[in-house]
């Protein structure tokens, strides 16, 4: 099993590529947090992010938004 800081790294490499597909499941988010997208890093943790033109802002890569 990867280590958190280990998927961390596989996954902002893999947003970097394609910020809306690929791995962890990538969805956008609604409501409040809408303009956001989270992947699935494992059950218990989630990834949250922001694309912004060529820029992406992590928001949250611990627990469960």
């Amino acid at each position: 099993m990867l280590r958190l800081g280990t998927s961390f790294a596989i996954y902002v490499k893999d947003i970097k590529r394609n910020p809306f597909d690929g791995i962890g499941k990538p969805e956008p988010l609604k409501f409040d947090f809408s303009g956001l997208w989270s992947r699935r890093i494992n059950q218990e943790h989630r990834l949250i992010y922001q694309v912004l033109d060529d820029e992406v802002i992590i928001i949250q890569c611990r627990y469960h938004y």
